[in-house]
């Protein structure tokens, strides 16, 4: 099943069924709660759908993420990826946290910070959460299913402290496109690691090409490294790492205007565009705010 959540003509958000034979939507009237950890198991049946279907002219698509859940992301989970930086793989993953306002719709449109020069892309699975873990075997079969993201990063922030300055690299404003549905989890065969071909082009350039089954740290050791910290709930996303041939690697950044296309097998497709560079007014530019250092 695909679900998504929509925002239609009158300006309400909620989650729907997307019918992908027809591109209509049908309303899920029960609360999240009540089916984002039964949907695999109850089907259709557990989402109490409206009667009436969407037109997709009705509607627009907005990241799937359920209001007032976290976003987490994992890093260094590639060892191709590490290795054209020189680096091995690490003892245990890398994690962080992302607030909502960096989320990007798909379709939306990605900011350019002032305070980078460095914009790259990152395609990545991203896991959405469908019920506590608990003392779950296996915590993939916690999960709801599957989505896109896109986790864009300053590279150059941190380079004048010498260390990883994470809230700029990862937490700007309107920077990590997330979309544009969720792939529930039973069109991947249940829990496990899923094994997913991936790609991202940039103004139809390939530039991203791997498969889910290279991942360092797999899923289910990702999200026990994280329920150990911070017990995972329903609705909460994991970006689960990106692979090789980001613009870190060969020096090609993100510039305004690009087109990115990042696509997932089993799950879709999602183009953002990206737009002007923010400037900062003489007023915002005072004090030491760290700048990107050339």
């Amino acid at each position: 099943m695909r679900l998504a959540r929509v925002e239609d003509a009158k300006g309400e958000r909620y989650w729907v069924l997307l019918h992908s034979d027809t591109g209509f939507g049908q309303r899920i009237n029960a609360p999240f709660s009540r089916w984002a950890g039964s949907v695999n198991r109850g089907g259709i049946g557990a989402l109490d759908l409206s009667p009436t279907a969407l037109e997709p002219d009705r509607f627009r698509l907005i990241a799937p993420i359920e209001p007032g859940a976290r976003i987490f992301g994992v890093g260094l989970n590639y060892l191709s990826h590490l290795t054209r930086l020189g680096s091995s793989a690490p003892p245990h993953p890398l994690a962080y946290m992302k607030p909502d306002s960096a989320i990007v719709d798909p379709d939306g449109v990605i900011s350019y910070p002032a305070m980078t020069s460095e914009l790259d892309y990152e395609i990545e699975l991203v896991a959405v959460v469908g019920a506590p873990l608990d003392d779950a075997e296996h915590a993939t079969s916690c999960l709801m299913g599957y989505t896109i993201g896109n986790d864009v990063s300053a590279r150059d922030a941190g380079r004048a402290l010498g260390r990883l300055d994470l809230f700029t690299q990862k937490g700007m404003d309107a920077t990590s496109p997330i979309g544009p549905w969720v792939c529930t989890l039973d069109e991947f065969g249940g829990g496990g690691q899923p094994e997913l071909d991936m790609q991202l082009l940039v103004n139809g350039e390939l530039r991203q090409q791997d498969n889910t089954r290279e991942m360092i740290f797999p899923l289910d050791e990702l999200l026990n490294y994280l329920d150990a910290r911070i017990a995972l709930r329903p609705g909460d996303v994991v970006l689960t790492g990106s692979t090789h041939g980001v613009g870190l690697e060969t020096g090609r950044f993100l510039q305004p205007d690009d087109l990115v296309e990042a696509s997932i097998d089993g799950i879709g497709l999602m183009r953002n565009r990206v737009g002007h560079r923010r400037k900062l007014t003489s007023s915002r530019r005072a004090g030491r705010l760290g700048f990107p250092t050339p």
